[in-house]
């Protein structure tokens, strides 16, 4: 017999027992559709972050004081003078801006918010890509003249000003006023550093409103994606030695805490996808065993094919075939299932469900494999039959 007619023979035997046969392949198809499944939502994870990073800015990184060398931040750590001399040292560094947190309450004629006001200077639109609603962002100006003017996110706009433009109306900060001047649209991407509604100031203005005024951190951006670590490594340096302070800085850039992340879902993924394997084993087994049933039933009728002229080779090809089909059968329905449940997990995280065409190869590949390593043993008992026994058999 050639293949395609023991291909016929397997599934005109699968097809006598429909539920026997479905059984068999129940952990087949749930091992696959939860491995495909596990697979594509992980793939689609993390493009989301990579599209998350790119919209981000891929060559943006922060230099800030390292807190494990055991002291604290302290004032002067990091000055708006550093600023000035790393934009005009480091040819790499493209925009380079100070940032000073704190919280505070904004008050209008309509009611207050609590915000996060941060103290910063102009290049920091550029650094964060900011998308302005109304008006425009602090600029050199600003900073220099320590003007009493303000930059807030959307949501804080509309609870304290309504639907209205609020450029050219005043806030309370604490006991002091400030113009607003600008309105940004919030970040609400995976990658926004905070949740909390944001306000922006000119941090001379900042400092004069702080009783202890501190630059927590410094945030910059390289002239290209290559450019990131040289800009980093040496925005540090010079800090360390501007200050006499080696090991008391340290640097991290976008793109190392997106590798990071996606190294971590890859993990997660791994972790999950043999946990699923399981069920994959759980359902090799469970067809060896079917196929064990099947040999005892069919006792006769290898007995038969021998006599005819069947080689012990005919009989071993014959049953791996049929366990083979069962287990390609299961993968097919776990393929179909696996990725309609990425396709729905998908579309509610709203990310692209990405099935490569490797990973569906891998699931046909892996359920011939395991067909084909469940189906020797009884493959080979059904071969090694004596045929006078077999025909003798009832």
């Amino acid at each position: 017999m050639n293949i395609l007619e023991l291909i016929t023979v397997a599934y005109e035997s699968i097809r006598g027992n429909k539920l026997r046969s479905f059984l068999t392949t129940l952990g087949i198809v749930i091992g696959i559709a939860a491995v495909i499944a596990v697979m594509a939502i992980g793939q689609g994870g993390r493009a989301m972050l990579m599209q998350e990073m790119e919209k981000f800015g891929v060559n943006l990184f922060a230099v800030y004081v390292n807190y494990q060398d055991g002291e604290g931040q302290r004032v002067g750590d990091l000055q708006v003078s550093d600023v000035i001399l790393i934009k005009q040292s480091v040819p790499e560094v493209e925009h380079f801006a100070p940032l000073s947190y704190n919280s505070m309450e904004l008050r209008s004629s309509r009611g207050s918010q609590s915000v996060q006001v941060i103290g910063t200077t102009a290049d920091l639109a550029a650094i964060r890509n900011l998308d302005m609603v109304y008006g425009r962002f602090i600029n050199e100006e600003d900073q220099s003249g320590a003007r009493r003017v303000i930059v807030i996110d959307e949501e804080t706009a509309r609870k304290l000003f309504g639907n209205n433009n609020p450029v050219g109306e005043h806030l309370v900060i604490n006991s002091n006023s400030a113009l607003v001047v600008g309105v940004f649209k919030k970040d609400t991407s995976m990658m926004s550093f905070d949740s909390r509604q944001i306000a922006y100031l000119p941090l001379s203005y900042m400092n004069y409103m702080t009783s202890v005024p501190v630059i927590h951190e410094f945030w910059g951006s390289a002239t290209s994606k290559e450019e990131v670590d040289n800009a980093m490594e040496r925005s540090k340096k010079i800090l360390e030695r501007r200050h006499n302070a080696p090991g008391h800085y340290a640097a991290f850039s976008m793109e190392q805490e997106m590798q990071s992340a996606n190294k971590i879902t890859g993990i997660i993924s791994i972790i999950i996808s043999c946990i699923a394997g399981i069920s994959l084993l759980v359902g090799g087994i469970g067809v060896m065993n079917i196929m064990l049933v099947s040999v005892t039933e069919r006792t006769r009728e290898i007995g038969i094919r021998m006599a005819l002229g069947a080689r012990r080779k005919d009989i071993l090809v014959q049953f791996l075939i049929e366990s083979i089909v069962l287990c390609l059968l299961g993968g097919i329905i776990g393929t179909i299932l696996g990725y309609g449940g990425a396709f729905l997990v998908a579309k509610i995280a709203k990310w692209p469900p990405l099935v490569s065409w490797w990973t569906i190869l891998v699931a046909f590949l892996f359920s011939t494999a395991v067909g084909l390593f469940f189906g020797i043993y009884p493959a080979n008992r059904a071969a090694k039959l004596n045929p006078i026994e077999a025909l003798r058999r009832e």
